[in-house]
């Protein structure tokens, strides 16, 4: 017969090996996810956000409004659904974009309900090279040399947890002097299965 605290034990032990499994799973899967990010110099750095220089780089962006919708296609021209079937590697960050009030506390509003989502594509690309489209939604931007204001969380990319660090950046840029020049850009750069201790997001606006 199995006591009480045998019971205890031996469940407190299965969900030890149970925890410990999914971490080295997530922290294995952090390594292997190594992808290419976008190249850029640090020109500012306190203890709440740094601006960053970046250098000329392309993405992909769809303009979309259905919730979800993004993502899936871009990961789709990526994956081959273009007009070479050319298989493309996926990179870091994948950013959206709103149209938003610029004042504190953070209000959101997007234009006529429409979001923007970028993938950055590998360094070999250019728009004159980058895979031809199947969904004419894509489009192929080259970028130019850029500086962004960042502040880095990790834990859920909740609203909640998004609008909390994108007022206390705001707030900062604000007290520094440093103008907003652009929307408000969430990136994110781990996949939903990692453990939320070891997610990497970021909010970002850009900076004059």
């Amino acid at each position: 017969m199995w006591s009480d605290n045998m019971i205890k034990q031996k469940l407190r032990l299965r969900l030890s090996v149970l925890l410990m499994t999914i971490l080295a799973y997530s922290i294995s899967s952090v390594s292997a996810m190594s992808y290419e990010e976008p190249k850029y110099s640090i020109v500012k750095k306190t203890k709440v956000y740094e601006v960053r220089k970046y250098k000329k780089r392309t993405v992909a962006e769809v303009t979309y409004i259905e919730e979800g919708k993004g993502f899936k296609i871009l990961f789709d021209y990526l994956s081959g659904a273009n007009k070479g079937s050319k298989e493309v590697e996926m990179t870091i960050p994948v950013t959206q974009t709103k149209d938003i009030d610029v004042t504190v506390p953070v209000t959101e509003s997007t234009t006529d309900g429409k979001m923007n989502m970028r993938v950055f594509l590998p360094k070999q690309y250019l728009k004159q090279n980058a895979p031809d489209l199947n969904d004419e939604r894509i489009i192929i931007i080259d970028l130019p040399e850029e500086y962004f204001a960042f502040i880095y969380y990790s834990g859920f990319a909740s609203d909640g947890n998004f609008k909390k660090h994108c007022t206390k950046l705001k707030t900062a840029l604000a007290k520094d002097g440093l103008i907003i020049t652009g929307s408000l850009i969430k990136a994110s750069y781990k996949s939903l299965f990692t453990l939320p201790f070891l997610r990497r997001n970021e909010v970002a606006f850009a900076n004059a």
